[in-house]
């Protein structure tokens, strides 16, 4: 205890004792003063919507929806955006198309050509386009138009990369062949989207 400043009064024994001075409150009392408490409403509810704004900001800003591919070879889709979700699909396509409904924080909302999906972290996906053959088995050719030389055809559900679009043709690479298929034929691109 600190007695410097603090006067002395004697007991009845003789023995000098410390007088009471004021000392600082340990702890603040509870605001009961209803202005006191309507600012305080105010200040937590501008806390909060900064810290929803913090969680807005970590969202990619690209647009929505969008095409992605998946970077590894096995991808959990859970039920929700965090690891205490539990897992709803798992992918097993490495480069394969997903599209992306939806961001929260670093976790995407994806779906696949079959409209089965979840939540994936943002780690797991690429930037990189890709596409899948869909419907039935289609032509690919060497040029975007269909009196071209053929370079394959291929099958419902072969992947690839997507190299270009413009128009009603995109230039992919299946397996290795290059060439140019209707966009109508593909899902991992959207119609009238252009890319280079």
């Amino acid at each position: 205890m600190n007695l410097a400043g603090a006067r002395l009064a004697s007991s009845p024994r003789g023995r000098y004792s410390p007088a009471r001075a004021p000392v600082a409150p340990l702890h603040r009392p509870r605001p009961t003063d209803p202005r006191v408490l309507h600012a305080l409403r105010i200040f937590l509810a501008a806390l909060c919507l900064t810290a929803a704004g913090a969680v807005a900001a970590a969202d990619s800003g690209l647009p929505l929806p969008r095409f992605v591919s998946l970077k590894a070879g096995e991808v959990n889709a859970r039920a929700g955006p965090g690891f205490r979700y539990p897992v709803n699909w798992v992918f097993l396509r490495k480069d394969m198309p997903v599209e992306v409904l939806e961001e929260f924080g670093q976790w995407r909302r994806v779906r696949d050509i079959e409209d089965a999906g979840g939540w994936v972290h943002q780690r797991l996906l690429s930037g990189r386009r890709a596409v899948i053959v869909a419907g039935a088995e289609h032509d690919l050719y060497r040029e975007p138009d269909t009196s071209a030389l053929l370079a394959a055809h291929a099958e419902a559900g072969v992947q690839g990369r997507l190299l270009s679009c413009s128009g009603a043709w995109c230039q992919v690479d299946l397996a290795g062949h290059r060439g140019w298929m209707p966009r109508a034929h593909l899902w991992g691109v959207y119609d009238g989207e252009t890319v280079e």
